[in-house]
């Protein structure tokens, strides 16, 4: 049966012949839906919405045991009192900074995966991988364990980085274009939600069991991630449609918008996961008068991030509204404001406008993340209606746009979670060599206003040749 025609993307007006009622979605083995068909309107509002509403529950909640899991150091090197393990901060900044090296570099593959095994079937395994990391921190957390050791283990929390690439490629392809900014926003910010949430749950077991108990804190996610796995399992399905060609890749790190939105997508995830695995040894080593116990630095740590995560949907339905290029553009001003304002008052020496400066960072990078993620199906969206305008296959357009998004989505995943690495390595330089962070607040600032110069030369100024 030949495929349907996109009458949206060939500029011809919609049929409006009366037609028989939508079936339901084929489906071949092991839960593969063959007919996906987002943009027609009577398959998405007959069958197509409460199909990708489940996947992206499951996809969700998944997604955010992944962050947890993932973030799960910004949490434990609080449970490691200097007194009793002997790391001093620049240790605990490289415990905090290898999850995140790791879980950037697993996101190509993880893109890939989902293309190769689908993306219901891969949920079940790298919610299963979340295992790995957290039954082996349990055995060797413990006083006296050597610091390599540690450092091996805290790699492996980055695989928790991973299902992030896999979960947005996988709800991409469910999506019509008028809603991926929505439902990509959504779904980036329920997992990342991931991220406050475990580190309230540290916080509730400091203020309970102690500083002695970090393995209390794995006991809470264990059974989590086993229900993620069978949740996925039994509820999820894969999409035909969204198994990329084998060359998707290649041919996308031959697109020069990959570049540009993975630079951009640095200054905006990258910041969410650096501050969000950094902000609480940050607030110990500069108000350490402040900030003396593990439990006084948990207490704060988890505002910016629940924060940040709660509003990148609203980031996503902005860029649905406005356009992802005009929304990034403003937001990248008000985080170098944001960071203006965080260097202000470490000079200051002002906690209260410190925190305040925080937490306008974290709220401010959601707000981009939402946005910048809209960008990348809109940038092929319009090569797709430029194609088709010169005469081109509408029904190839729509494909090519679906497969480099996806490939995409996980390049620019995995370039901007580096960015986390690159935030952490800065502040551990700043403390190392001054004793606070203000040489690192001034190099965001800085890296902010690049971003905004970047987002306006190429998508924004009259001459700009996509409209995102």
């Amino acid at each position: 049966m030949a495929a349907p025609t996109r009458p949206d993307l060939a500029g011809a007006p919609p049929n409006t012949v009366a037609a028989p009622p939508t079936p339901p979605p084929s489906r071949g083995r092991g839960r593969w839906i063959d007919d996906w068909r987002p943009e027609d309107a009577r398959f998405w509002e007959g069958t197509g919405k409460k199909v990708a509403r489940r996947n992206l529950f499951f996809s969700i909640f998944s997604e955010h045991i992944g962050f947890s899991i993932w973030s799960l150091w910004s949490v434990l090197v609080l449970f490691l009192p200097e007194a009793v393990y002997g790391f001093d901060p620049s240790q605990k900044f490289l415990l905090t900074t290898l999850p995140t090296a790791l879980g950037a570099f697993v996101r190509l593959p993880y893109t890939f995966a989902v293309a190769k095994f689908g993306g219901r079937n891969w949920t079940v395994v790298s919610a299963a991988l979340l295992l790995v990391p957290t039954v082996a921190i349990a055995i060797v957390l413990e006083p006296g364990v050597s610091f390599t050791t540690l450092l091996v283990v805290s790699c492996l929390a980055g695989v928790g980085g991973g299902n992030f690439a896999s979960s947005m490629a996988n709800i991409n392809a469910f999506y019509p274009d008028r809603l991926k900014g929505w439902a990509l926003g959504l779904n980036a910010g329920g997992g990342n939600l991931g991220v406050p949430v475990v580190q309230l749950v540290g916080l509730l077991v400091l203020a309970t069991v102690g500083v002695e108990h970090p393995r209390v804190v794995l006991l809470v996610y264990i059974p989590l991630i086993v229900l993620a796995a069978v949740g996925a399992a039994l509820v999820m399905d894969n999409l035909t449609a969204a198994r990329n060609q084998p060359k998707a890749m290649r041919e996308a790190t031959r697109e020069t918008h990959t570049w540009i939105m993975s630079f951009l997508y640095i200054g905006t995830f990258g910041s969410f996961i650096g501050f969000g695995f950094a902000f609480g040894q940050v607030l110990q080593n500069q108000f350490t008068e402040s900030f003396a116990t593990p439990l006084a630095a948990a207490s704060l740590t988890w505002l910016g991030p629940l924060l940040g995560s709660l509003i990148r949907p609203v980031g996503g339905t902005l860029a649905d509204r406005f356009g992802g290029a005009r929304i990034t553009f403003w937001n990248f001003i008000a985080m170098a404001l944001g960071a203006a304002v965080v260097w202000t008052a470490s000079q200051l020496e002002s906690l209260p406008l410190f925190v305040v400066g925080f937490v306008l960072l974290f709220v401010l990078s959601g707000i981009g993340n939402g946005s910048t993620y809209k960008m990348i199906p809109a940038i092929f969206r319009s090569q797709a209606l430029q194609t088709v305008a010169a005469g081109g296959d509408p029904v190839a357009a729509e494909r090519k746009a679906l497969r480099m998004s996806g490939a995409l989505i996980g390049i620019a995943g995995a370039i901007g979670a580096f960015g986390g690495v690159l935030v952490n390595l800065a502040f551990r330089q700043s403390f190392m060599t001054t004793g606070t962070g203000d040489s690192a607040y001034l190099v965001f600032i800085a890296f902010y206003v690049v971003c905004v110069a970047v987002t306006w030369v190429v998508y924004l100024r009259p001459q700009a040749v996509h409209t995102v």
